[in-house]
């Protein structure tokens, strides 16, 4: 995989899409990532689809190694998905009193889905293999959250967000 276009963003904006890859890269048995705004608009994408700004990977730039594709190939199902489990989640800690959510992991049959808070009601989420260690996703998807954390600024996120609205 090579590294997303990032011409124009800030040095923030380009330390979180570093991180982003690095996610996707260097753990076995994920196959995208998505970064989502509190109101649930995709900032960040692993999807090589997305290209531009928001993904890791344009359109036309060679893989080292293909990766499949997230839900349905689209890192606009992933966001969605990832948006939707930390609102049901967050509305079921609310009624049982159970306080902040922190992560979701859901197993199925051909994959998992895993969605952690990041800060401000942003959300990481991970679409892995079905025979991937668990531990070491989330593992690695709190080293995100605890480096991209304080870096997730209201400026840095429109800026991701308009970058993503920006791309073909």
């Amino acid at each position: 995989m090579t590294a997303p276009s990032t011409y124009g963003l800030s040095t923030q904006a380009r330390n979180l899409q570093w991180l982003l890859t690095d996610l996707v890269e260097e753990v076995p048995g994920v196959n995208s990532v998505a970064v989502v705004s509190s109101d649930g608009l995709l900032l960040l994408s692993s999807d090589p689809v997305a290209g531009g700004a928001g993904g890791a990977g344009g359109a036309g730039e060679p893989q080292a190694t293909p990766r499949p594709k997230g839900p349905r190939g689209a890192s606009a199902d992933l966001a969605t998905i990832v948006s939707g489990l930390g609102s049901l989640t967050t509305g079921a800690a609310a009624l049982m009193e159970f306080g902040t959510v922190k992560q979701t992991m859901v197993a199925m049959e051909n994959g998992s889905v895993f969605v952690m808070a990041i800060s401000d009601g942003s959300l990481l989420g991970v679409h892995a293999t079905p025979d991937c260690d668990m531990s070491v996703v989330a593992y690695h998807m709190a080293l995100f959250v605890g480096r991209a954390g304080h870096v997730l600024t209201p400026e840095v996120r429109s800026e991701l967000r308009q970058s993503m609205e920006n791309t073909p």
